[in-house]
């Protein structure tokens, strides 16, 4: 609990210094961005600049703790194969959702669009894999794992992460002007919407799959395999996203959430099945030391 806190503090901590140089930066008329869109972009830049220290501070940035104390090899191995898992694993809700037709082929889009935007989230996939798993599935494991047990590490940085896909700065009512009071709205605003029930079911599906992530570095030992799988899933919404529409007429529209029209009651359900299954597949001690995720 201890640690989970004091990574979480670190985050609002950033957030705060984002929030406090939006204004003045406005002012400026150096950028071209939504208020909104800056002090997101704003906390993102403070965080890669804190965090290097604040692991160090806390006995976390070497490369065991990380999450890379393997060989190389063996690393990138997990790495390729995992994006492919990863795909894999959430192909299969995407395939039922557009036989459900809760999503729909978007006809504004063309093939050589789904293809641009593929490339793009492969890359995206891979780099917002490396940071976030570096940090929750790295760091702040290690640092929970180190006076509890694997279950607490695994729901302490599941938590945290699903919550901080929830902690963005929000657009200003209509007639508010943007300065400081303004700046102070969509800072309060930016934890607010992190109570929002309506995003229960994307909550929910991101949190398993945090544990579900935390399972597979528990069993492997490094966080290969977290970025891969990670990886695939970030490829596989994205892609389908530009490829498709959510379908508001479907009496199914229920089974996606309002976060990205993706993650929902269905990918929630499936994953919750994969934990199942690699738990009880992964228990067995003869396959613990070098099992792949799946």
């Amino acid at each position: 609990m201890r640690a989970t806190l004091s990574f979480f503090l670190f985050l609002c901590g950033c957030l705060v210094l984002g929030a406090l140089s939006t204004y003045p930066l406005v002012l400026t008329g150096w950028f071209a961005l939504e208020p909104a869109r800056l002090m997101s972009r704003l906390t993102q830049v403070f965080i890669l600049l804190g965090a290097w220290p604040f692991l160090r501070w806390y006995g976390t940035s070497d490369r065991v703790s990380l999450g890379y104390g393997t060989q190389r090899r063996a690393f990138l191995h997990a790495l390729g194969l995992g994006w492919l898992i990863g795909v894999a694993l959430l192909l299969v809700p995407a395939l039922v959702l557009t036989r459900l037709a809760v999503l729909v082929p978007s006809p504004l889009i063309t093939w050589d669009q789904i293809a641009s935007k593929a490339l793009q989230a492969l890359a995206a996939g891979f780099l917002i894999a490396l940071l976030e798993e570096t940090f929750f599935r790295g760091a702040l494991w290690s640092a929970i794992r180190r006076y509890g047990g694997w279950v607490s590490a695994a729901v302490g940085s599941a938590a945290l992460y699903a919550i901080v896909h929830f902690m963005k700065p929000a657009g200003l009512p209509a007639g508010m002007a943007f300065d400081w009071s303004g700046a102070l709205f969509m800072f309060i605003q930016v934890f607010v919407a992190g109570l929002d029930w309506q995003d229960l079911d994307s909550a929910a599906t991101l949190f398993l799959g945090g544990l579900l992530l935390a399972l597979v570095r528990e069993r492997t030992g490094h966080i290969g395999w977290c970025i891969g799988l990670h990886a695939g899933w970030v490829w596989v919404i994205q892609t389908t996203r530009k490829a498709t529409d959510p379908n508001p007429e479907s009496p199914l529209a229920f089974l996606v959430g309002n976060y990205d029209s993706f993650l929902g009651w269905l990918v929630l359900a499936w994953i919750a099945v994969v934990v199942v299954a690699y738990w009880r597949w992964s228990g067995d001690d003869s396959r613990r030391t070098a099992c792949p995720p799946l």
